[in-house]
């Protein structure tokens, strides 16, 4: 066991899990209640369904994945959470726990069994493996939380010190942390759809059966698309230290996250604001709808060729990085598997378009000096249609 995981959740099982080598990530339910006991009866083996489109070709596989050595609810069996803080070969931690889950509660108390916040227990089981190990600095852990929030991992190490404050903790346990336990930002980027339908779980249980042999019980199936991008805010060293199970994984390790960010809102989520509103005046009900239609598609890919990859030059990025970035975004959209749907893009709109359209409408203003068609008819069809 490598990997502390804290989270149970169809992301990490289709993302981190995916990508390691057998039996080196424990899970730590990070909420009360129930959910680990279909993966237990399944002795923590499952099955990922790549389905989509790589380079203009269809992919549809499915991979068993034998990367979870266990799967502890500390509410349950608490002893069994300490002791994976006194476990000799743990190196990691990582987290998805939901965009909520990074927060200090001032109610968390250092003797709850435990904490109910995931910072909290975060800050118990460092705080019991640096006394076990009596400060020991070749046992810290390296933390990479995978939630879907910018400068994650600054926002996880804020809230351990709120902790560490709050507890009245030993100064010497803050600089072990400071010194041995590095906290980093992370962009964590892969669709995950979920579970098969009830309808199409008999193919699913069936191609599994025919792929990997006999089948005890309902085998545990997740979703995802073959795109994935892990891009982790850490020295280049890192790499040779993750547990991975081969080396083909997109994972980029770099000094600085933000560029990558910049990338992500503006090839991905701009393109699906613009798409949301334009789509839905067509009558169109998918992203994939959007990109086969005759004017709609053609349109939007101008745009994201002539519109959005000029103003991200300025950030380092090659031509040849952006376009085929760009070309690994059209994959996604043509994903015949996914039907994203329009309607879900839209929720909230008038904040995405502020967070996903205004910023590259304004780049681009200051670098061509005029204003970029597709991309203000977007942030027009977005503000009429919430009128």
């Amino acid at each position: 066991m490598k990997i502390i995981q804290f989270g149970e959740g169809n992301f990490l099982r289709a993302f981190v899990d995916w990508m390691m080598e057998k039996d080196s990530v424990t899970i730590v339910k990070p909420r009360p209640g129930k959910g680990l006991e279909h993966l237990l009866e399944q002795q923590c083996r499952y099955y990922v369904c790549v389905q989509g489109m790589k380079e203009g070709e269809v992919i549809n596989k499915i991979e068993r994945i034998e990367s979870i050595a266990g799967a502890i609810n500390p509410y349950e069996d608490h002893a069994a959470y300490l002791r994976l803080a006194e476990a000799e070969d743990a190196r990691f931690v990582v987290s998805n726990t939901t965009e909520a889950g990074i927060a200090f509660d001032p109610a968390c108390k250092l003797q709850d069994t435990p904490a109910l916040s995931y910072p909290g227990k975060l800050t118990q089981l460092l705080y019991h493996r640096w006394k076990h190990f009596q400060g020991d600095k070749d046992k810290g852990l390296v933390i990479l939380p995978c939630e879907l929030i910018f400068h994650n991992g600054t926002n996880l190490q804020g809230t351990i010190q709120q902790y560490i404050n709050h507890w009245k903790l030993e100064d010497a346990f803050a600089q072990w942390i400071e010194a041995c336990c590095p906290i980093y930002n992370t962009l964590v980027d892969r669709i995950v759809s979920g579970t098969p339908t009830e309808e199409e779980q008999p193919q699913f249980e069936t191609r599994i059966k025919a792929a990997q042999g006999a089948l005890q019980g309902n085998p545990i199936c997740v979703k995802a698309e073959p795109y994935h991008l892990w891009v982790i805010e850490a020295p280049e060293s890192l790499r040779q230290e993750l547990p991975l199970r081969n080396e083909n994984f997109n994972i980029v390790l770099t000094r600085d996250e933000n560029p990558y960010h910049e990338r992500k809102v503006t090839l991905l989520n701009a393109p699906h604001t613009v798409m949301s509103a334009l789509g839905t005046e067509l009558g169109l009900e998918t992203v994939e709808d959007c990109m086969k239609h005759p004017t709609l598609g053609p349109a939007l890919q101008q745009m994201i060729h002539e519109e959005l990859i000029p103003t991200l030059l300025p950030l380092g990025f090659s031509q040849e990085e952006l376009n085929n970035y760009s070309a690994s975004i059209t994959d996604r959209f043509l994903n015949p598997f996914l039907h994203h749907r329009l309607s879900s893009i839209r929720l909230n709109a008038i904040s995405k378009c502020k967070a996903r359209l205004l910023p590259p409408i304004q780049r681009y203003l200051d670098l061509k000096g005029s204003m970029p068609v597709m991309l203000v008819k977007g942030l027009i069809a977005n503000i009429n249609l919430e009128q």
